[in-house]
This record gives structure tokens, sequence and C-alpha cells, in this order.
């Protein structure tokens, strides 16, 4: 569970103070760590005394000590001499080693705990229980961020993201799959939307310069129990595909910003097939020439102002009402008339919808 690279800095800083040499092996046999010069040790004697009843024994000059995790051998920890100083300083380290196996077993359980918390995998009474013996509380305000990284299992965003809530104990970051890092964070006292919002520009800016990675950061709505946290997390799910669907240039996406889209998202697709086929008889409206669907498109921009389009588009003012007069006749849709204009565009957000959940994995 314990990585060898922490066993190894675990040890080297103990010699760094007491001086003695230790080393960790397997119940095999085989060195994980040391700071022995020749690390090579007489795997026959490591296996003897795994298999003996002692706890600690002398052998060969050696202190050898047994380091359990719930009453099941874990490591064999070595120190070099055989002194009263020697046991003492053994006794420590394999102590330590101890208390890393408990403090990494219960960072896994929380992980766990967390990750079937998200996908809601608990029933009400588990999620209290499994709480109170993990010591996270239950009534604190949170809210979950979803980060989508380019690449699968991208472990230098994963650290970039740990290391950013490093000192936050009361937060935890998780992933139930390859490319969403997860993150349920706590909520202060008084803190907005656009405080968290602050929040996710600042994970998307230190991904972006210092894990060289690009990323997509959406986040649900604040909760105000555990239980609730699942929601939370539907949520952020939510806005980043509604966020990936219809606001493309956006690489932050808040649940309670999406606005008409996340009414589209929840249609059914028959019935989007339906509304389009009622709207155009068939025809879809993104199957218009670029330079309709740009007239279109910034027409919608300047909120259906004949005269700041044209300029935008630099054509005259007549050649902006001829193309919209075209466009009428070829769908019956007025778009200088409110109601028209926002079926027309209600109609190219829904278009764009079933083009997503069609390319789509699920």
């Amino acid at each position: 569970m314990i990585s060898n690279q922490i066993l190894q800095t675990t040890i080297d800083g103990l010699k760094s103070i007491t001086r003695i040499d230790l080393c960790i092996c397997d119940t095999e046999g085989k060195t994980l760590a040391t700071t022995f010069p020749d690390p090579a040790q007489d795997e026959a004697a490591i296996l003897m005394f795994a298999e003996s009843p002692a706890d600690s024994q002398v052998i060969q000059g050696y202190q050898f000590f047994k380091v359990f995790d719930e009453h099941q051998l874990e490591y064999i920890l070595l120190a070099k001499g055989g002194s009263e100083d020697v046991y003492m300083v053994g006794k420590l380290a394999a102590f330590q080693v101890q208390n890393l196996l408990i403090a990494y077993k219960e960072r896994f359980d929380k992980d766990n705990f967390i990750k079937n918390l998200l996908l809601d995998n608990l029933l009400l009474v588990d999620i209290y229980n499994r709480a109170k013996k993990l010591h996270i509380e239950t009534n604190v305000k949170r809210v979950v961020y979803i980060i989508e990284t380019k690449n699968e299992k991208d472990a230098n965003a994963l650290e970039t993201v740990r290391s950013l809530f490093a000192t936050k104990t009361k937060d935890f970051i998780t992933a139930v799959d390859e490319k969403n890092i997860i993150v349920v964070r706590e909520v202060k006292q008084g803190e907005t939307y656009d405080d968290l919002e602050r929040t996710a520009n600042v994970i998307l800016d230190m991904l972006n310069t210092e894990a060289m990675t690009k990323v997509h950061v959406a986040f649900g709505t604040v909760v105000g129990d555990l239980k609730e946290v699942s929601r939370s997390y539907k949520e952020a799910k939510m806005a980043l595909d509604v966020g990936k669907i219809f606001y493309s240039d956006q690489n932050v996406n808040a649940y309670n910003k999406l606005g008409i889209g996340r009414l589209i998202y929840q249609l059914p697709i028959p019935l989007c097939r339906m509304f389009i086929k009622e709207i155009f008889d068939g025809k879809s409206p993104d199957e218009f020439d670029d330079e309709t669907l740009t007239t279109i498109n910034k027409f919608f921009e300047n909120s259906l102002n004949v005269s700041e389009t044209s300029r935008q588009l630099y054509i005259h003012r007549n050649t902006l009402v001829y193309r919209l007069d075209k466009l009428q006749k070829s769908t019956g849709l007025d778009l200088r008339v409110f109601e028209d204009a926002i079926t027309f565009k209600i109609a190219l957000m829904v278009v764009k919808y079933m083009k997503y959940m069609e390319n789509s994995d699920f």
C-alpha cells in the first residue's frame, strides 16, 4: 500500500537523525528500501524470522523487527548493529512504518468511501456510519468539481490538483474514471458562486501552466449534507457535457449558469427529432451554407439589431435584409420577429445536442 519511495524517504530521514542504517523488506525477503551501502541481505534469515513467533530478534549483527497491519505481517525491518541504542531506533522505525500503514489505509478507505458516495453506491445509514468511523463531518457545505483532462490517467494533473488542495484537510481528491479528476471541496462561510468559479479558474490556470495539460472544469451546486454530494457530482457532470455542446469556447462551466442548454440536454432524442421535423419540415438548420449561418449567428449576437449586424458583417443593410428574407422563404421563420428568432435559436441548439449524443460513446 505504501510506495517504496515513501519507505525510502522515511528511513533516510531516520538515518540522518540517528546515523543508524535501516532496511525494509517484504515478507519474502525482497528489499524495498535501504540505507545500507550493500543492500543485499540474507533472504533465508529474513524468511526464518518471518515464520518465527518472535517480534524482534538479533541475527548476524542485525536487529530484526516485524511490522504488522492489523495482525497481518507486512514488512520486516532491519537495523544494523546489536546494541541497545540500535534496538531502540529499530523499534521507533518499526513504529513509524506501522503508523504510516494506518495513515495510508485510512486515506485509502476515505477514497473508497468518497467514490461510492459520488456513485450512489451506499445506503443512507451506511453513509453516516462510515463517515463517523472515518471522521468525516456530515453537515458541512460542499461542492463537487470535475476536471476533465485531455489524456487518460494524467498523473501530473492529479498531483498538481493534490498540491493545490494539500493544506485543506476537509477536501477530497479522487477519480472515478480514466479522464476525470474529482474534487469534493468544503465551501467556507460567506463563499459565493463567483468565488467557486474563481477557484475553478485557478485550477484551470495551474494545470495549463504547471502540468502543461489542457482541461475543462465544471462544478455543481453547493449542498449542505454529505448524502447530497452525489447530486452535486451529477450536476457537475451535466455542466461538463452541456458546456462542451453549447459553450465550447468556455473551459469553466457552472451548473447554475447553463441556462436553456440544461433544459435541452434533458430532452429525449425522439422528441428533438419531432421538433426539428415540425419546424423545418425534415430539414436541418445546420445544412445552410456558411454565409447564411454566419449571418444568423451574428444577428443573434447583436440582439436582432439589423444595423449593428450589417456593420459588423461589413455589408449593406439591404443585403442583410435580403438574406433574412431569403431565410424566411426557405424556413417560414422571420428572425426579425422575436418569437421566430427564439424558435430558430432553440432549433440550432437542439441540433447541436442531437449531434453530440449521436457521436458520444454513451
